[in-house]
């Protein structure tokens, strides 16, 4: 078993994973908050049961190829379940995006995965340290 199969660090990178997806989807609900008919929508946090795995029917992040050159995932490809129930007014022109609502959503986001990431990094750094290399 390598470090990296610990399931505490595989629950903090899957949660990370999380938070950088969720901010591309409340960016894409700014980004979007003229469109007509828009709907906002949100992801669905994880769930990890006692070893570490993830409950439900969410999976970790696929790789995205951006160039044809890039490696190719060999997983299959999965996302996070999307919350589509977000949203609960909507104006004349169908959109129902509500700007406080994405950025407080989106700073909260942020600091929860600064959260994570502090607890990566200091779960790897007592890793080291019991192992006599930190």
């Amino acid at each position: 078993m390598s470090i990296s199969d610990l399931p505490v660090l595989s629950v903090l990178r899957t949660k990370m994973q999380w938070h950088q997806e969720r901010q591309r989807v409340l960016a894409e609900n700014v980004s979007n908050s003229d469109t007509p008919n828009f709907r906002p929508r949100d992801l669905v946090a994880p769930k990890f049961d006692k070893t570490g795995a993830v409950a439900g029917s969410m999976g970790s992040l696929a790789m995205m190829r951006t160039a044809g050159d890039h490696m190719a995932s060999s997983a299959a490809a999965e996302s996070f379940d999307q919350n589509r129930r977000a949203g609960f007014v909507t104006r004349p022109a169908g959109n129902a995006v509500n700007l406080e609502d994405e950025m407080l959503k989106s700073s909260a986001n942020q600091m929860d995965y600064a959260a994570v990431t502090s607890l990566y990094s200091k779960s790897l750094h007592l890793l080291k340290t019991a192992i006599g290399k930190g």
